[in-house]
């Protein structure tokens, strides 16, 4: 697939919209609704889960089970197919074109770099 069949402002809001519709409006949205707990120190260090078999930190604590991340997982991946299957008629947005710009993420692009490279060496 070539990346310059699209303008930049073409991919931003391809992006927004595949996210907005494939990602946030999943069973993600059940996972961050409830209570957040306060921290006096700003990075949860002070938080503590306390459970029957003893307390967690909450820097240590899991938040996602298995199997919420599987079922996560399957959603997301249904709703991205299904979006690609009709970008023409889901490229609209909501609430995301009010989101920063996307950006290049480094990790990510070297991934794509080393695999460039390794693909244009055969």
């Amino acid at each position: 697939m070539p990346n310059d069949t699209l303008t930049d402002s073409e991919k931003t809001r391809f992006t927004f919209a595949l996210v907005e519709q494939c990602v946030r409006n999943t069973a993600l949205e059940t996972l961050h609704a409830g209570t957040v707990p306060d921290s006096a120190t700003g990075d949860y260090s002070d938080v503590k889960v306390v459970t029957p078999y003893g307390e967690i930190d909450w820097t240590e604590l899991s938040r996602i089970s298995d199997a919420e991340m599987k079922q996560l997982m399957i959603e997301i991946t249904n709703k991205v197919y299904t979006f690609l299957t009709y970008p023409e008629d889901l490229v609209t947005l909501g609430p995301a074109a009010r989101w920063n710009k996307p950006e290049i993420d480094p990790a990510l692009m070297r991934q794509a770099e080393r695999r460039r490279a390794s693909r244009l060496a055969r």
